[in-house]
């Protein structure tokens, strides 16, 4: 599990379920210790590898639901994935949003996933091979419930419905397999190779209710920035920046930062220092690397743009904007349009 915006939100989703079910965090950490895996309940997120298996492992024993990842699943929503979300609501069809995930989601709380061509439609297949054959499976109950979830919110009409839709689990037919029902309301074979679900080629056309060209390619940078982050050792500036890229339409501030970073807010304000930075730069850096891309290849209104980069009054992003580049919102929008002669776009104050 990668440390970002969804994997914080499936820790909190998951901590309030246990909440209910009468386990306190305090429970899950002692249990943890127990089991060898040293936490906090401040630190559950530098859980990773097969430990976090053996979380989701402990977490379903300690609350005595069966269920728990399935219902975990369909709880982890479209908007917990920040930018990724974004992106995935701005695809056209299912068709795209399957590449999207293929590329980027290396950056979610989810596996690998592989796509085959089969018989004119698409298997897609996770690639679970950490844990137990216990843990493995919880995994997959999590991954596809999040994935029907997210299918039913992003389509006209709901994809795991549509006929010829199937999901293969490669374990027997657990005790609570009723409630799969309920999840995935698709036709579902267990004890199969792989676990995979297979979209026929009539689905792949589907279209998403929120598509959005413009916004696709804004976000679909974001994720970019994200995918480069993952790999990037180019010092404490560049995991600044990833951080608020990440964060964008909910900016981390800089005690947010430090503690995503495992540093003090003294130590990270020296280590930009001596980088010849500091964290308001970096933050106007992204907030105007931003704002050029809203303004260039979306149709936002000014005023939601400055929504979207944290700015409590619009007047406070104009005078930052024409700080940062020499002209106002609206006149950069006019040049981009009259540079690029592109037809029809709105130009709104």
């Amino acid at each position: 599990m990668k440390v970002n915006q969804a994997h914080h939100a499936f820790l909190d989703k998951l901590l309030h379920l246990l909440r209910e079910a009468g386990v306190s965090p305090e429970q899950l950490v002692a249990e943890l210790a127990r089991r060898g895996i040293a936490a906090s309940p401040n630190a559950l997120t530098d859980i990773s590898g097969a430990d976090a298996l053996v979380l989701l492992e402990t977490a379903v024993e300690l609350s005595g639901d069966p269920c728990l990842m399935v219902r975990l699943g369909k709880q982890l929503g479209i908007a917990n994935f920040g930018s990724f979300g974004f992106a995935l609501m701005s695809c056209a069809n299912v068709r795209e949003s399957v590449r999207l995930m293929l590329r980027y989601g290396q950056v979610l709380i989810q596996p690998g996933w592989i796509v085959h061509e089969y018989e004119g439609g698409l298997l897609v297949r996770a690639r679970i091979s950490l844990g137990t054959a216990v843990q493995q499976q919880l995994f997959a109950e999590l991954a596809f419930s999040n994935l029907a979830a997210g299918g039913r919110s992003l389509y006209e009409s709901t994809v795991e419905r549509s006929e010829g839709v199937e999901i293969h689990f490669s374990y027997s037919r657990p005790a609570h397999s009723a409630c799969y029902k309920r999840a995935f309301q698709a036709p579902i074979t267990f004890d199969c190779e792989h676990n995979q679900l297979f979209l026929p080629a009539q689905v792949l056309d589907t279209p998403v209710r929120t598509a959005n060209r413009p916004e696709y390619v804004v976000f679909q940078q974001q994720c970019e920035e994200m995918l480069r982050g993952l790999y990037s050792a180019e010092g404490t500036t560049a995991a600044v920046r990833q951080l608020l890229i990440q964060s964008a339409g909910d900016f981390l501030d800089i005690a947010q930062v430090a503690e995503r970073l495992h540093v003090s807010e003294r130590t990270l304000r020296r280590r930009l220092d001596a980088e010849s930075t500091n964290f308001r730069s970096v933050f106007d850096e992204i907030r105007d690397l931003l704002a050029r891309e809203y303004l260039a290849k979306t149709e936002l209104t000014i005023a939601d743009i400055a929504h979207l980069l944290d700015y409590a009054e619009t007047v406070s992003f104009r005078r930052a904007f024409v700080r940062w580049n020499g002209v106002t919102p609206s006149r950069y929008r006019k040049q981009h349009v009259a540079e690029n002669a592109s037809p029809g776009f709105a130009t709104q104050a």
